[in-house]
């Protein structure tokens, strides 16, 4: 380790994803492990926010409203950054998932798990936060990816029709 230091190569690159190296069942199953993993830290973090909860009424401040979100800039960042965390890692996993078997299972597990998280966090920030910053959050992976997607259609459409991999041998 010292070695590499010393010369500054990547420590980095023996673990980098090579093409035609690594299978792509395994990438898939890395990729759903990392995705499986910031759900989880994200949707934790949504359920339980840092500092805690209130544990009574006094002073202004209501039990079970986070304690965050008295600092309200920090509170937003916290909540944008975790709902877009969540969502992201939502979509890759339902993106992976796909065709595979008990996939509408795993599709309704995760919006029950979508609408925990919401109802969640709902319950834990205090009614002058503005929950909608939370709800765009949550889209903007969704729209991203559909954007994409149609972007790749109309702008790649042509490329399709002679692409054997397709089964179009045009």
């Amino acid at each position: 380790m010292v070695n590499r230091l010393s010369t500054g190569k990547s420590w980095y690159k023996p673990f980098q994803y090579k093409e035609g190296v690594d299978k792509p069942g395994d990438v898939r199953n890395t990729l759903l492990v990392v995705a499986t993993l910031i759900a989880s830290v994200t949707f934790q973090a949504g359920v339980n926010p840092p500092g805690g909860v209130w544990q009574e009424n006094s002073n202004g401040h209501y039990a079970g409203r986070a304690i965050y979100a008295s600092h309200s800039a920090a509170y937003y960042v916290f909540l944008i950054s975790d709902t877009l965390a969540l969502a992201t890692s939502i979509l890759v996993i339902i993106s992976l998932t796909y065709k595979f078997p008990f996939h509408l299972e795993i599709v309704i597990a995760t919006i029950s798990m979508i609408v925990t998280y919401g109802s969640a966090i709902f319950a834990v920030t205090p009614d002058e936060m503005r929950f909608r910053y939370a709800i765009a959050a949550f889209a903007v992976p969704f729209i991203l990816r559909f954007l994409i997607q149609l972007f790749n259609i109309l702008v790649f459409k042509n490329d399709h029709k002679s692409d054997p991999e397709n089964g179009n041998n045009e």
